[in-house]
C-alpha cells in the first residue's frame, strides 16, 4: 500500500510540535482547560510523546507532538513518526513552526506509518494521516515515498512470484510509466552478446538469467545505476545452511534499491543519460551449476578462478560493469546485498560504501544526514589488492580466510569499471529487521535517497 498525503479540509486537526526546550513558552499560550489536561496526561515534549486534547462536543480539539532534546533526536531518525505513530486514526495538520533538520524528510517518516505489504494479506490497521504543510515540497516527498514502496514490495514479495522474468515485467512497467528504453538480453543470447558470468551463475535455474536495461536522456552527464538482482540465492553448490538461506529472496535487494533510485530521477525530472542495468538471475542448484574451481572469463576478458559459488553476485555485476564503462560514463553507481561482513562491520542499519574519490565520498556523507539515510564509508583499501589475485588466473571471487570480506569484494568490483574515480559501490542490507517508526519491518532502501540528492556533486568533477 502506498502512503501520501490527505487531502486539505477543514476537518484536520491543528497539530502542535513541541520539545521541552520550548515546552515551557508554548504552555503559556494554551487556555486553562488545556493546560491541566496537558499537565495531568504529563505531556512535556519529550521525544515520543502524543497527547490529544478534547473539545467540548467531545472530538480533538488539538494534537501535541513531542520531539525531544536535540540528543534524544539523535537516537531516532525520524522524530516526528516516533510521536505520531502514537496518535488515533484522523487527519492531522502541522499548525506551529519548529526547529527540525531536514523537515521535508520527517514529514516523509511520517507518511512511511501508512505503508503496508498487502500482496498476500490486507491489513486493516488505520494509521494517522498528514495533510501536507505550506512549506513542504510535496513532489519530492511522495516521490520518495513512491520509491521507498516500489523497493519494499518487490523485496518483499518471495520468489515464487517475483524471479529474474517477473524482476523483468516491474522494470519494463517502470520503463513504460516513464517512457524510458527498454531492452532485456536473456538466456544463451548472453552468451552470444559476452555477458558470460551472468549467464554462468543464472544458467541452473529454470528461469532464464538475463541483462535488464533501461535508459533516458540525452542531455546532461552519463550516469549509470547497476543492481544485484539475484532473485534467490540457494549458494550454488556452496549451498547455504538453513540458518542463512531463509532470507535469500531479499537477494535482489541492490536491483529494487536501484529501480527505486531511477523512480526518484524519473520522477523529479532529474536531467541526465542514464542508464539502469539489472543482471537477473537465482543462484540454483543443477547438473549445469557452475563449480568450485572453475575459471570464468568476463566480459572484460579477466579471468576468475571459483572458489565459492556463493559470492555470485559480484560475477554477474562485473559483467554489467564492464558493459556501463563502455559508454564512459561520468558516474557509476553499483547497489548490492553482497556481503556478510559489511553488516558484520557497520550492521544493518548503516549502508555501507566505497567512493573512488574523496569529494563523492562528502557529498555522499552530507546528502545521507540531511535525507536521513546514513552511510558509513569503507576503504578501497588498495594493499589487500593481492588477496584477489590467485595463482591460476586474474581474479578470485571469494578470497580464502575470509577477513576483509566487504573490501575484498568492492576491490573485485572496481577491476571492471574504466575510471575508478567515478565509481561508487553500496553494500546493502535493504532490510528493516524490526518495524520501527517510518520504517515498516521488511524491505527497505539503503543509500538511493543520499545518492539521488548528492547528484549535482557526484557528476561534477
Amino acid at each position: 500500500m502506498t502512503a501520501c498525503f490527505a487531502a486539505s479540509s477543514g476537518q484536520s486537526i491543528p497539530t502542535y510540535v513541541v520539545s521541552p526546550q520550548n515546552f515551557d513558552e508554548f504552555r503559556q499560550s494554551l487556555d486553562a482547560k488545556t493546560k491541566s489536561w496537558v499537565k495531568s496526561n504529563q505531556f512535556s515534549g519529550k521525544l515520543g510523546q502524543a497527547l490529544v486534547c478534547p473539545d467540548q462536543e467531545g472530538g480533538f480539539d488539538r494534537a501535541l507532538l513531542g520531539i525531544g532534546t536535540p540528543e534524544d533526536r539523535k537516537r531516532a531518525r525520524f522524530c516526528l513518526a516516533t510521536a505520531a505513530q502514537k496518535l488515533p486514526p484522523a487527519t492531522y495538520h502541522l499548525a506551529n513552526d519548529f526547529d527540525l533538520p531536514s523537515k521535508d524528510y520527517e514529514l516523509f517518516g511520517w507518511l512511511m506509518l501508512g505503508y503496508s505489504f498487502t500482496r498476500y494479506k490486507e491489513t486493516k490497521t488505520p494509521v494517522p494521516s498528514l495533510v501536507a504543510p505550506d512549506w513542504a515540497d510535496r513532489a519530492k516527498i511522495e516521490a520518495m515515498v513512491q520509491a521507498e514502496t516500489l523497493c519494499a514490495d518487490l523485496i518483499n514479495t518471495p520468489t515464487n512470484d517475483l524471479g529474474p522474468a517477473e524482476l523483468e515485467k516491474e522494470a519494463r512497467e517502470l520503463a513504460l510509466k516513464f517512457g524510458m528504453d527498454f531492452k532485456v538480453i536473456v538466456g544463451d543470447d548472453l552468451l552470444s552478446q559476452n555477458f558470460p558470468m551472468i549467464h554462468t551463475v543464472g544458467r541452473a535455474s529454470a528461469s532464464k538469467p538475463r541483462l535488464i536495461e533501461l535508459r533516458h536522456g540525452t542531455k546532461g552527464p552519463k550516469i549509470s545505476l547497476v543492481g544485484k538482482g539475484v532473485c534467490f540465492d540457494t549458494g550454488g553448490l556452496n549451498l547455504k545452511p538453513a540458518s542463512s538461506i531463509g532470507g535469500m529472496k531479499k537477494d535482489m535487494g541492490g536491483s529494487a534499491n536501484v529501480l527505486a533510485l531511477t523512480r526518484m530521477i524519473m520522477d523529479l525530472k532529474y536531467t541526465c543519460q542514464l542508464q539502469v542495468l539489472i543482471p537477473a538471475v537465482e543462484n540454483s542448484v543443477s547438473a549445469n551449476a557452475f563449480r568450485p574451481q572453475d575459471v570464468l572469463i568476463s566480459r572484460k576478458g579477466l579471468s576468475v578462478e571459483i572458489n565459492n559459488t556463493d559470492a555470485e553476485g559480484r560475477l554477474i555485476l562485473a559483467d554489467a560493469l564492464a558493459y556501463a564503462g563502455e559508454r564512459d560514463p561520468d558516474l557509476i553507481v553499483s547497489m548490492a546485498t553482497l556481503t556478510g561482513a559489511a553488516r558484520v562491520a557497520v550492521g544493518p542499519d548503516l549502508a555501507a560504501f566505497f567512493a573512488g574519490s574523496p569529494k563523492n565520498a562528502a557529498a555522499l556523507r552530507v546528502s545521507a544526514e540531511k535525507g536521513k539515510d546514513p552511510v558509513w564509508e569503507l576503504p578501497f583499501f588498495e594493499p589487500y589488492e593481492d588477496l584477489i589475485e590467485p595463482a591460476v588466473a586474474d581474479l578470485d571471487n571469494a578470497p580464502s580466510g575470509g577477513r576483509a570480506g566487504a573490501i575484498t569484494a568492492a576491490l573485485f568490483l572496481r577491476r571492471f569499471v574504466p575510471n575508478p574515480d567515478r565509481y561508487i559501490h553500496f553494500d546493502i542490507f535493504g532490510w528493516n529487521l524490526t518495524t520501527k517508526p517510518g520504517r515498516p519491518f521488511g524491505g527497505a532502501t539503503q543509500g538511493a535517497r543520499a545518492v539521488f540528492h548528492a547528484l549535482d556533486d557526484l557528476v561534477n568533477p
